[in-house]
């Protein structure tokens, strides 16, 4: 079984499966914000099937989006731009603010949730796009392992992991430094940078992005003192 798939047996394909799965569950709130807001008019029943079929259809959807993505980044300075856009969503997720989706109205209809579901996560979910991609460095499988996890955490874990990060902000600040981490690693193998940090594989793969994980993790910190300070 496990020969027929060998990829179970690589330690490197599972530190970038935990690197999505974070990635997921850190990204995934204004997702389930949506889906509560989006169904919260409909009977119980049809709330369960809004939230699975929304989130399923939506689901669909990225794994088209992120298979484009993924294609796009070979493409020369195309991970450069990727990386950079990945710091400021590493950026944006550690600086504390108010919620966007706030604006999401009901649907009247178990199929008009539906669509409304779909249609916002189209809109909000090019952040968890690139940073999926970046993560999965090309990988299919590991894009797809992503977003299988993502349907049951959006749905059920959502709550959960709100009440966490409300409790630990550190989950948040190490999140950040992931993205961070993943961020850089993604510039460095840009086609057109690549050639340039040749000569430096350490400070390129290991020292830059263990250095600009830290600085993202510290700035969430830093964040969050600047707004503790602050008069409510």
């Amino acid at each position: 079984m496990l020969s027929a798939m060998p990829f179970l047996t690589d330690p490197g394909f599972w530190a970038a499966w935990l690197r999505i799965v974070l990635i997921d569950l850190l990204l995934a709130g204004d997702n389930a914000l949506v889906i509560a807001l989006a169904v919260r008019t409909l009977p119980p029943r049809e709330q369960l099937w809004g939230s699975v079929l929304g989130t399923a259809g939506a689901v669909v959807l990225r794994l088209i989006f992120i298979t484009i993505v993924t294609l796009l980044l070979s493409v020369p300075l195309l991970r450069l731009i990727g990386g950079l856009l990945l710091v400021w969503i590493a950026i944006k997720l550690v600086r504390p603010a108010a919620g966007g989706a706030d604006h999401v109205r009901s649907g009247t209809t178990l199929r008009q949730a539906i669509g409304i579901i779909v249609l916002a996560d189209v809109v909000m979910s090019l952040d968890n796009v690139i940073a999926i991609a970046a993560a999965a460095r090309g990988d299919l499988v590991l894009v797809i392992f992503g977003l299988l996890l993502s349907l049951p955490l959006v749905v059920w874990g959502s709550g959960f992991l709100a009440k966490l990060m409300n409790r630990f902000p550190l989950v948040i600040w190490i999140g950040g430094g992931v993205l961070g981490w993943v961020a850089m690693t993604m510039i460095a193998d840009d086609p057109v940078l690549a050639k340039w940090v040749a000569g430096w594989p350490v400070l390129a793969h290991h020292i830059a992005p263990d250095a600009l994980a830290a600085f993202i993790t510290l700035l969430g910190w830093w964040f969050a003192r600047d707004a503790a300070r602050k008069p409510q």
